[in-house]
Order: structure tokens, then C-alpha cells, then sequence
């Protein structure tokens, strides 16, 4: 009897790894296979305001050219104009002059921005977090640094962000 025990347990052993084997499979294919999710951005507040102001605008630049470190450079720039940053970045999305994205053309945030970046076009995307996207590529037309700083209000009323995400490192980034 017991030499059946030691002739069955190597096989029963093996059998259960098996099966742990092809279940650990299993979920690892069902964690893969499954939908990214995706957190929404916080939506923007409503304030009161005749005047928006630089230091209320977050603005993030991203690097769509071949001119490495200019995302990190023009974020530096708006920094010091006291714009609130988030880290400079890159993107996939061919653009040649420079682009301001932000859920409207005309709200006063993207208005703002826009004033440093002669030449550059408007894109509303609709988006409901109250930032602002600054796309820069290979034929960027420079920063405006007399732009002013504050823009008056229309209508009394600016989206801002919900929650002022930290400003970026003092260092330039390379992107």
C-alpha cells in the first residue's frame, strides 16, 4: 500500500501544478484581455471672476516636433509667467505650427495662453477640466514674453480646475 501512495503522488503533484499553472494562465489572460479603465479628469469649478489671471490657468505643453527639450523649455517659460505646469511630455499627433487646445476657442484660459504663442491656432476639445494643452512643433513661432498676464472675464464666470495639480520640477525636462 504504501509504495501505490509513492507511485500515485508524484503524478497527483504534477497534475495539481497543472491545473494551478493553467489557471494562473487563465486569469493572467482574462487581466490582459479586459478594458483599460479610465479615470476621468476632475471636472472643472465654476467661479466668479472679472479677471482671470495667470496663476489660475494650468497649462500643459507637449512636444509634437523633432526639437528635443522645447516642451521643457516653453513649460519653463510659462512657469515664470506663473502659469501652474504640469510635467512636459510628448505626443504622437503631427502638428507643425504651434497648438492651443482647451474646451472652447473662446474661454478666457485659452485666450491667455494663447497670447504667448503668436501665430498658434485654437482647438477646442470639449474637455471639462478647466486646463490647457500648448502643442509645439517643429515650426513653433516663439514665446511672447510682453503677453499680459490677466485677461478680462466675459460674462463674469471662469471654468477652473477643481484641484491645482503640483507645479512641475524647477529643472527643464527634456521632452
Amino acid at each position: 500500500m504504501r509504495s501505490s501512495l509513492r507511485r500515485w503522488a508524484t503524478p497527483i503533484t504534477l497534475l495539481m501544478l497543472l491545473g494551478l499553472l493553467g489557471w494562473g494562465l487563465w486569469w493572467g489572460w482574462q487581466q490582459l484581455s479586459r478594458p483599460a479603465q479610465v479615470v476621468p479628469a476632475a471636472p472643472c469649478v465654476t467661479q466668479s471672476a472679472s479677471v482671470l489671471t495667470s496663476t489660475q490657468v494650468t497649462v500643459q505643453v507637449m512636444n509634437a516636433g523633432s526639437v528635443a527639450g522645447l516642451a521643457g523649455q516653453v513649460t519653463e517659460q510659462l512657469r515664470n509667467k506663473g502659469f501652474t505646469t504640469k510635467p512636459a511630455a510628448n505626443t504622437d499627433e503631427p502638428v507643425g505650427n504651434t497648438v492651443v487646445v482647451g474646451a472652447t476657442a473662446d474661454e478666457p484660459a485659452v485666450q491667455l495662453v494663447l497670447g504667448f504663442f503668436p501665430g498658434a491656432e485654437v482647438r477646442a476639445d470639449g474637455r471639462t477640466d478647466g486646463t490647457v494643452d500648448v502643442l509645439v512643433g517643429d515650426s513653433f513661432g516663439g514665446f511672447n514674453d510682453a503677453a499680459p498676464t490677466e485677461i478680462g472675464v466675459p460674462g463674469g464666470t471662469v471654468c477652473l480646475p477643481g484641484s491645482t495639480p503640483a507645479q512641475a520640477p524647477a529643472a527643464p525636462v527634456a521632452p
